[in-house]
């Protein structure tokens, strides 16, 4: 059964997306920043997409 997220298809905040920059330039990995955040993967790949932000692979 697929795990349920808190956030989902809810808007991401002035915060979260702060906090997204801050943790991509850290170089944290995309699934560290998406339980970071109580986002899907999915969810954090798209954001950082729209910001064109690169998300390091993993570590």
């Amino acid at each position: 059964m697929a795990k349920k997220f808190e956030r989902h298809r809810q808007a991401w905040t002035q915060t979260e997306i702060n906090k997204l920059h801050l943790m991509v330039s850290k170089g944290m990995s995309l699934k560290q920043i998406a339980v970071s955040l109580t986002r899907s993967e999915e969810s954090v790949k798209t954001r950082a997409k729209v910001d064109k932000l690169k998300i390091s692979k993993m570590r």
